[in-house]
């Protein structure tokens, strides 16, 4: 099932978005969205006598966390060594502020402290109930389903800040979209999941869940070891190797099979 946020113009909603998703993760044109009875993480999936075509709403963050965006970094073996930096023992943590998050559409704003501005296409998992200390086998339990994030980082800052927050946290910088499928199991698969990036149309990372160092029932183990997750709350699962610099007035398309496409222009900050 693919959970959306979307606007018509009025307060946002959550929806259903039904129809088929094509090889380039995008929806057939007679897609609609069947509105929710408000917020499905709080009151489950309730429709609405009512449908809208897709095409005619504007689809927005599918989540805004009310807590976190926790971020891994360098669960990817190729993508650490392209930056050169060694394999970690355990997951790498990090937090990106909820007012990083935009949605499908949106603008990446290019900030003038950064020349240095990088796409990272990853899986994001989103967390289903309150939870604290998940077994790696109850991972799936806690997981409300999956959706596409960019964890956009200023590459220049993240070097000479060392730990990562400016670099990671400035407005617009995680993109999430376009919905949220609870269906996907990235773990189902023996060949993981395919993520890909293209940057103006051309493919820039090209990888697959499988080659995560650490998987998704890990990092849900792991995060909530430390900290407790609320409903709502986003793990950035790790990016592929590929990173690479963005500049105003480029486009950036995620896609990730059995989800969709993410795709957000780069805009100057005023």
């Amino acid at each position: 099932m693919r959970i959306c946020r979307f606007t018509t113009g009025d307060e946002p909603r959550f929806g259903v978005v039904t129809g088929e998703v094509d090889e380039f993760g995008q929806p057939a044109e007679d897609s609609v969205v069947v509105p929710l009875a408000g917020d499905p993480l709080y009151v489950g999936i309730k429709l609405v006598e009512e449908e809208l075509r897709l095409s005619d709403v504007r689809l927005l963050a599918p989540i805004i966390p009310r807590s976190k965006v926790v971020g891994i970094g360098r669960n990817y073996a190729a993508h650490a060594a392209e930056l050169g930096n060694d394999l970690p023992e355990e997951p790498l943590m990090f937090l990106k502020p909820n007012t990083t998050v935009v949605g499908p559409g949106d603008p990446i704003f290019y900030p003038p402290q950064t020349s240095d501005l990088h796409y990272e296409g990853e899986l994001a998992v989103v967390i289903g109930r309150i939870c604290r200390d998940v077994p790696a086998e109850q991972a799936t339990d806690v997981i409300f389903g999956y959706t596409i994030a960019n964890d956009v980082t200023a590459r220049d800052l993240q070097r000479s800040d060392v730990q990562f927050t400016r670099a990671k946290g400035f407005d617009s910088f995680c993109p999430l979209g376009p919905w949220i499928e609870t269906d996907l199991d990235p773990q189902a698969f023996s060949d993981g999941v395919a993520v890909q990036t293209h940057l103006n149309g051309d493919v820039v990372q090209d990888g697959s869940t499988a080659d995560m160092i650490f998987d998704v029932p890990t990092l849900v183990a792991h995060v909530s070891s430390v900290m407790t997750l609320l409903p709502g709350d986003v793990i950035l699962t790790g990016t592929p190797e590929g990173v690479g610099p963005m500049e105003v007035g480029d486009e950036v398309e995620i896609s990730i099979a059995g989800i969709g496409a993410l795709t957000n222009p780069v805009s100057k900050r005023a």
